[in-house]
């Protein structure tokens, strides 16, 4: 199902529009706007970080490691599962990884920015992609499975993001979630880091 951005109408339509109120997210090319005030800039990641990270993670092994164990739990977990939403998919490593495991599985993948889901829809262009704010996912009982990937952590709201992955999820599905387990690991975007500055 599909929630209005604009009254919370759920509507179960093809279409964007609202059947309620009539709105509908704006599009830039071919993509569906439903936070275009965060598209360009917000202070969760650096929107330039998209270009470095498709250059780094096809060689990293840390980035190949995590998708075999995304994979390897996917199949485990949720071997029925016919579609699947990333939030915050960043430059699509991740949803490659599993439609190259899982062809049949449909795909959709979420980034705040417009500069990430340029790299993705490269990556897989047969996805179906969204610029969202994770705070306010607009489905309701729609995937089978909702994965966030290495995203809580930038996140302050991180409940709220909670919240809307399990409304996102219908009855019988599941989530799931991977973050830093050591504080070494994190950058100076995550959360962690940026309150250890700010308070210490």
């Amino acid at each position: 199902m599909k929630i209005c951005q604009s009254c919370q109408q759920t509507f179960d339509l093809p279409e964007w529009t609202c059947p309620v109120c009539g709105c509908a997210p704006q599009q830039r090319d071919g993509i569906l706007l439903f936070a275009p005030d965060l598209a360009l800039e917000n202070d969760g990641f650096p929107p330039d970080a998209f270009e470095h990270l498709m250059r780094l993670e096809d060689g990293s092994f840390w980035f190949r490691n995590r998708n075999r164990l995304l994979i390897w739990a996917l199949r485990k977990y949720f071997p029925e599962a016919d579609n699947l939403l990333e939030v915050g998919c960043g430059t699509g490593y991740v949803l490659r990884g599993i439609t190259g495991a899982n062809p049949a599985l449909r795909l959709a993948g979420s980034e705040i920015y417009d500069t990430g889901l340029g790299y993705a829809r490269q990556r897989i262009p047969h996805a179906t992609f969204y610029q969202m704010d994770a705070r306010a996912i607009p489905f309701r009982d729609e995937f089978a499975v909702v994965g966030a990937f290495d995203v809580l952590e930038h996140i302050e709201e991180d409940q709220a993001v909670l919240r809307q992955m399990y409304q996102a999820v219908r009855p019988g599905g599941g989530i799931m979630l991977s973050v830093p387990q050591h504080p070494a690991l994190w950058s100076e975007v995550d959360v962690y880091s940026r309150h250890v500055r700010r308070y210490t």
